[in-house]
């Protein structure tokens, strides 16, 4: 049985892309307090992650300053604008913080809570790996 094309990576190859699951540390992504329309933009643009595909600005942005593989998806929503910060691993896409933003950075205590819950995730996970050894 041959794998189903669901998209393309960034590379631009043809070959297929196994999806990824997602996986919630500690924040969830609901109505209310996000919209529906803007709830269902999230739900698209992390489909779109889980696929492999690279999502361009303004819906997306890198944020390699916080952690590697790090990015920060953006939801205008009235006047509120969400965020949703994520990394990229190759097992899992990790949603490490969902909030909104009202100011042009991201404030230090979003970027504390996100880096604390990737440590304890990679803690976790590398406890279970040498647990199986």
């Amino acid at each position: 049985m041959s794998k189903k094309k669901v998209a393309r990576p960034a590379s631009g190859t043809d070959e297929a892309v196994e999806p990824i699951p997602v996986a919630f540390l500690a924040t969830e992504i609901k109505t209310p307090p996000f919209s529906q329309d803007a709830r269902l933009r999230a739900g698209w643009l992390l489909w779109q992650l889980q696929q492999g595909v690279v999502i361009p600005m303004p819906h997306n942005r890198p944020m390699p300053s916080l952690a590697p593989r790090c990015g920060e998806l953006r939801m205008p929503d009235g006047d509120v604008t969400w965020r949703i910060v994520y990394r990229r691993d190759s097992d899992a896409l990790l949603i490490a913080d969902a909030f909104a933003k009202k100011t042009s950075k991201t404030p230090q205590e979003h970027k504390e809570r996100v880096l604390k819950r990737l440590a304890r995730y990679d803690e976790v996970k590398r406890a279970a790996s040498e647990t199986k050894k």
